[in-house]
């Protein structure tokens, strides 16, 4: 927890990697951080939220290079989506930026000048990694070959597939090219290192005696520490990042880059607020950052100790979450063990509050999380449904039906006392990162509310006694907006229905936690209440359950060499596009039919034929085009299309087409399509048609 309640705090996330769509995995970090500083803000905290994509290092050159874009376009395309998803699930940043930036370039290059001026960084000529069929030196991910320490098969950069050391470069044995797949040579090159093991006594006090934050970051970083520290390679063999300076043919390496960049939105955020940005990064502002597990070592060790080089303040606390684990399976995208944020969650229609619930919920921030289907059922059902959402709905129904307005009444002690000691439990727990605990108390307090509401029977009171039912009703409405407060940082969206209902006009976001005490209202209209939480039913969960193993076969099929069909991603398919184009094409070839259905499944299909008024390119896409289609309705239907390969903008307008009218809508490139232009593929032969009718009829006929 912040220091001092006078200092302004900044609180960062570790930036996601923008090369690859978001999962359950990244939420482990934005929504703990969130609840975080929206709690902070209810304490009337001065607080600033930052965060923005990390946009180098060689995955995204490489993953540009096969989907033939270049790694700006891969950059904006996954900016947009990791933007667009956390104020989906209700994450909001001061600011959001990238590391490719000019204010993340100006403030790499001050950081890298002032270390260079300084004497912590110098060169050396080290072997590096050469291709000769390729003609060039191969950073990073462009190289693999045995771990010098445990001899699995590893990346330049990482074992990933054995001990998980971090490697330097020229560490890894038998390098293999895996642009051509052939042999790499080691060849001698200047590169230049950053003096870490300057500051092994440094790291050391600030670890043991400065650094606030989880002790599970704390003690993993001391490890590392009391090992011995080398010194840093902190150049690569690219073109794509943060120019070294007076060396046009190096960058700097991702990891030094991407940690400057929460200077960098800061800066952003100072000039859009009026703001400075000095007060956390050059002055004693706190600075809070919440980070996975798996990047301790880069933000305790390496972080902390470039700002201390070149003269920037360091952080006051870093939070490390535990790992994600799918259905008691380690966390794995290539073995299927994933949960996908927008085609598995959202697009099926489930409340993100539900989703940041089960997060803050289900375990300490700092152990180890297993999302399962089954369990987020039960977690809604029995304590959302049947705890907080009941006393909510019957506290206000009843209200609503007998008074129209918060009946006059007192608040009583015991209430105020359950209040007084809710309130300290979670500002406490709060302090100590522990989302659970603070939840467990805001969740005891719902529990308090509906003993309370039942013991009294105010179903039976207002029979005999209207005023003193009311004084009931009064004391249960202003427990009702205790809760909304308290709850507002978990499941803000939701919680603030309930608060509007309440007739309270101040901005819920904004109230403070103080609020809880002050008696609400007598006289304060209220608004016809609704079921703020449904159960979740067995069916749906069976669906979802069914859609992960369906994921989990074809991830084994794929590692046993048979190609199975897969969805591209909805945010355009990058890093899935060329399995996407073999799958398909594999499945011609063997004329799969796919299993039988009932006429029942068919007749849920709104298809009708429609006349193209409009179409034309998609900004930022080679292959989609936005098209208006008639189908029979007062405005044209917009879709996006995956036609421009196929077609000509010029060559669709007037022709009569086949829709997919009830398609969940979704987003592909930024711009919504709302249904679905039906075509037959010949991928074989690289063929696709658009579905027409052999006869001009009337757009909006339905296909039966």
């Amino acid at each position: 927890m912040p220091k001092s309640s006078s200092k302004p705090v900044l609180v960062t996330c570790g930036l996601p990697y923008a090369n690859g769509k978001a999962h359950i995995g990244h939420l482990r970090t934005y929504v703990p951080a969130d609840i975080f500083v929206r709690s902070l803000r209810k304490e009337g905290r001065d607080v600033t939220f930052v965060c923005g994509s990390d946009t180098h290092g060689t995955p995204i050159v490489v993953n540009a290079e096969e989907l033939r874009i270049t790694p700006k376009e891969l950059v904006e395309i996954y900016h947009k989506h990791f933007d667009e998803t956390f104020k989906q699930l209700g994450v909001y940043f001061d600011a959001f930026g990238t590391t490719d930036d000019p204010e993340n370039h100006n403030r790499t290059l001050d950081i890298v000048n002032r270390l260079i001026e300084k004497g912590y960084v110098y060169p050396k000529t080290i072997e590096i990694a050469y291709c000769p069929s390729c003609n060039r030196f191969l950073p990073d991910r462009y190289v693999e070959g045995s771990c010098p320490h445990c001899g699995e098969t590893a990346r330049g950069d990482e074992c990933d597939q054995g001990c998980g050391k971090h490697l330097e470069p020229g560490e890894l044995q038998n390098p293999v090219c895996t642009i051509c797949g052939g042999p790499a040579e080691y060849r001698q090159q200047e590169h230049f290192f950053f003096k870490l093991s300057d500051f092994s006594d440094y790291l050391m006090n600030y670890l043991s005696n400065d650094l606030g934050g989880t002790a599970n970051a704390r003690n993993y970083a001391l490890g590392w520490v009391k090992q011995g520290l080398t010194d840093w390679c902190i150049t690569r063999n690219l073109e794509w990042g943060v120019k070294f300076p007076g060396h046009d043919d190096l960058v700097v390496y991702v990891w030094v880059d991407a940690p400057i960049g929460y200077i960098a939105f800061t800066e952003q955020w100072a000039a859009k607020a009026g703001d400075s940005w000095e007060k956390y990064w050059k002055n004693d502002g706190e600075i809070v950052h919440f980070i996975g597990g798996d990047i301790t070592y880069h933000h305790c060790i390496f972080w902390p100790a470039m700002l201390k080089g070149a003269d920037y303040s360091v952080p006051t606390a870093v939070v490390a979450s535990g790992m994600v684990k799918i259905e008691e399976k380690k966390f794995s995208k290539t073995r299927g063990y994933v949960v996908w944020v927008g085609e598995d969650y959202l697009d099926h229609g489930f409340h993100p509050d539900l989703l940041r619930y089960y997060l803050a919920s289900y375990t300490s921030h700092t152990r180890e999380l297993n999302f399962s289907w089954h369990v987020l059922q039960e977690k809604v059902n029995t304590e959302l449904v049947a705890v907080l959402g009941n006393f909510l709905y019957r506290t206000m129904l009843f209200a609503f039906k007998n008074y129209g307005e918060v009946p006059a009444g007192e608040l009583e002690p015991a209430i105020k006392e359950e209040i007084e000691k809710t309130l300290k439990e979670v500002k406490a727990a709060m302090a100590e990162y522990e989302f659970k605990r603070a939840v467990d108390s805001a969740m005891a307090l719902a529990s308090f509310g509906n003993t309370y509401f039942q013991s009294h029977e105010p179903w039976n009171l207002i029979k005999q006694d209207k005023a003193a039912c009311g004084h009931v009703i009064y004391n249960c409405l202003h427990l009702a907006k205790a809760l909304s407060l308290i709850f507002e940082p978990v499941i803000p969206e939701t919680i603030e229905t309930a608060w509007k209902e309440l007739g309270q006009e101040e901005d819920l976001h904004t109230a403070l936690y103080y609020e809880a005490l002050v008696p609400i209202k007598a006289g304060t209209k209220l608004a016809k209440p609704q079921i703020l939480f449904t159960k979740l039913e067995d069916d749906r969960i069976r669906e979802m359950e069914e859609i992960a193993s369906q994921r989990v076969k074809a991830a084994n099929a794929k590692a046993a060499g048979r190609v199975e069909e897969k969805e591209p991603s909805k945010s355009e398919g990058m890093g899935t596009a060329r399995d996407v184009a073999e799958a398909k094409k594999a499945a011609a070839e063997k004329g799969e039919i796919l299993p039988t259905i009932e006429y029942r499944d068919f007749a849920k299909l709104d298809i009708r034929v429609g006349k193209v008024l409009l179409a034309e390119p998609v900004k930022k896409s080679r292959k989609l085009l936005r098209v208006e289609v008639d189908i029979g309705e007062e405005k044209p239907r917009q879709l996006v299309a995956g036609m421009a390969p196929y077609y000509t903008p010029e060559e669709l307008v007037g022709k009569y087409v086949i829709v997919l009218a009830n398609l969940k809508p979704a987003k592909l490139c930024g711009v919504k399509s709302n249904g679905m232009m039906l075509a037959a593929d010949d991928c074989a032969n690289d063929i696709v048609a658009a579905l027409t009718p052999d006869k001009e009829i009337k757009p909006g006929s339905r296909i039966r």
